[in-house]
């Protein structure tokens, strides 16, 4: 395992993502267990994608974790999916973590809800439950959740909004296997914002593979920019970036 730090971004990187995931999981549940020592219950928000499996197992394996203290919420989901349906984000995690350790409670994002109503809703309950740790991807295009380049606002004044998907972003869920084609992508969805993303104190991004190694390079070496939704990382000294060597093997 090699460290880096770009500006205020400390970044491990692993040979494999199997290592990487046991790293960021053996982390995260280290600061897990560091805020439980200092408050009654916690409130997570986390990231669903296939990039995030090898993390999430060894997360859910981890048995020093008082799950009954933590309050569990989703950074993004399709607008018109159904709550738990297999595509929807909502269902990822809910086979990936939600259904398998026991959280205070699970707050999810309702794709057949009406939108504005629905982006409200979850605007005020992250507002009134302020966010501990965020655990999380980047895009291939450099978004984090929904914001992709064009989207993304550093000074958004909502927590969640509506977001148009650019191409690229839809795309990258027929890579991930979402969908068979991007005809099949939903065009909008829900999505923390980066202030709503950024409010948290403690952000743990977990990334790998070489679809991801342009956007890493851009993020890291690239300027503190809405071009590069992820470069916003830099500034935040809480936060950890975590890589296997293909998704390295562009940096400098």
């Amino acid at each position: 395992m090699k460290t880096r730090k770009y500006s205020e971004l400390k970044v491990k990187i692993y040979p494999d993502r199997t290592q990487m995931g046991a790293g960021a999981a053996t982390d995260a549940a280290e600061c897990i267990r560091m805020l439980l020592n200092k408050k009654d219950e916690i409130n997570c928000v986390f990231a669903a994608a296939p990039s995030q499996n090898d993390f999430l197992a060894a997360l859910v394996s981890d048995k020093s974790i008082d799950w009954t203290r933590i309050n569990a919420y989703h950074m993004d989901d399709y607008v018109g999916l159904k709550q738990g349906s297999p595509q929807s984000f909502s269902g990822f995690l809910n086979n990936a973590i939600f259904s398998k350790v026991p959280f205070k409670s699970v707050n999810l994002l309702n794709g057949e809800a009406d939108p504005e109503t629905e982006a409200r809703r979850y605007d005020h309950l992250l507002r009134t439950h302020k966010t501990d740790i965020v655990l999380m991807g980047i895009g291939e295009n450099g978004h984090i959740a929904f914001n992709d380049p064009g989207v993304a606002d550093f000074h958004d004044e909502k927590f969640v909004k509506i977001a148009t998907l650019d191409e690229v972003c839809r795309m990258q869920q027929v890579h991930d296997k979402c969908f068979a084609t991007i005809d099949d992508v939903p065009k909008s969805a829900f999505t923390v914002t980066v202030p709503g993303l950024m409010a948290a104190d403690y952000h743990f991004c977990i990334v790998p593979t070489k679809l991801k190694a342009c956007a890493v390079k851009k993020m890291l070496e690239g300027p503190i920019s809405e071009d590069c939704p992820a470069s916003i990382l830099k500034t935040r000294c809480n936060a950890r970036l975590y890589l296997d060597l293909d998704s390295a093997s562009l940096l400098n």
